[in-house]
């Protein structure tokens, strides 16, 4: 009877301890959970609430830009005579005119903040001398990203078929580089406009597309016009990146590098033409490091119209004294929403 009674005790016991240790591991497991929030929120809480770029949702008292339809944000480039970025001006060191009209600059940020990347990749058939480069010049785009950045990929040759949807994993983006392989024609315009049409779900309020392309359009449905129009609606950087031969055999290539500068320019970003693919990787690293270094200013127009009608935007750079020669690059203008 002891014996037994003993065994019993020593078994209630070791189960009460068993369940003891559950149940320590679970409020553990609940405290690293906790643990977890709290750093997360720690890291919010780190934004300023004078930063209008801040994640939606990252702050009650932080009205994400998407829903303040009157303003108007503008990406700022500025570089010096050899091509370098300019960090460390103000917001007094700009102007902005809408339609001629000084504007209140309301809005001004430097600082690095989450995009919407959209990569518009060349499959094309002339590019298979090329593709290994261009595919080490995405690689090299990417490691310059922000933890927060979202992507997508676009590849492109008789048509433009997506090869990544958003996405916040440069890997992801990285691995489908390999089923970009070349062949067929060259429906660059195509690629462009379902680029453009693609950022109308993109999560955060600034937004670029990456081109990189060897020649002009001879296989497209839609036209020079309608892309055109659509860049000009779409309010995404446009960064160009052009691999061209020394000789062009056909016109469509002849045309090629004016039409992705005449896009590129609109928007406010740059077409790079590049002879040697060599050089790519060097060129979009380049690309990267200024998308990180822009200025944005944020304006209301002060007709606060609603006309559908483009506006010409012109933005003045009031530079220091004792600064060399400098230039800037700003989108020309927006189309006005309707009400």
């Amino acid at each position: 009877m002891n014996c037994g009674c003993l065994s019993s005790n020593r078994s209630s016991y070791l189960i009460a301890l068993w369940i003891l240790a559950l149940l320590a591991a679970s409020q553990l497991a609940g405290a690293q959970t906790d643990l977890s929030d709290v750093h997360v929120d720690s890291r919010k809480s780190d934004k300023s609430e004078s930063n209008v770029m801040a994640q939606p949702g990252s702050d009650p008292k932080i009205e994400p830009l998407k829903v303040d339809v009157n303003l108007v944000l503008v990406p700022v480039t500025v570089t010096d005579d050899m091509n370098r970025v300019v960090l460390g001006l103000d917001k007094e060191n700009f102007q902005v005119y809408e339609d001629k009209r000084l504007q209140s600059v309301q809005h001004f940020s430097s600082t690095d903040v989450p995009i919407s990347i959209g990569i518009i990749f060349d499959t094309s058939g002339s590019m298979s001398s090329k593709i290994d480069r261009a595919r080490e010049a995405v690689v090299e785009f990417l490691k310059i990203a922000n933890p927060q950045d979202e992507f997508f990929m676009i590849a492109f040759s008789d048509t433009p078929r997506q090869l990544v949807d958003f996405t916040g994993s440069t890997d992801e983006v990285q691995n489908n580089l390999v089923l970009a392989n070349p062949k067929g024609t060259t429906a660059l315009l195509d690629a462009i406009y379902l680029g453009v049409s693609k950022m109308k779900s993109s999560k955060w309020p600034r937004k670029a597309l990456l081109i990189i392309s060897d020649g002009g359009d001879n296989h497209s449905r839609y036209t020079e016009k309608d892309v055109k129009r659509l860049v000009r609606e779409g309010d995404t950087t446009i960064y160009a990146l052009g691999i061209y031969d020394r000789y062009f055999r056909t016109e469509e290539e002849r045309l090629g590098p004016d039409l992705l500068s005449d896009i590129s320019q609109v928007t406010g970003g740059r077409s790079f033409t590049i002879d040697n693919p060599k050089d790519l990787p060097d060129a979009a690293g380049k690309i990267a490091v200024e998308l990180r270094n822009q200025y944005v200013l944020g304006y209301r127009p002060d007709s606060n119209q609603h006309d559908g009608k483009w506006h010409k935007i012109r933005v003045k750079l009031l530079a220091p004294k004792g600064m060399p020669p400098l230039q800037l690059f700003a989108k020309q203008g927006y189309y006005a929403s309707v009400d």
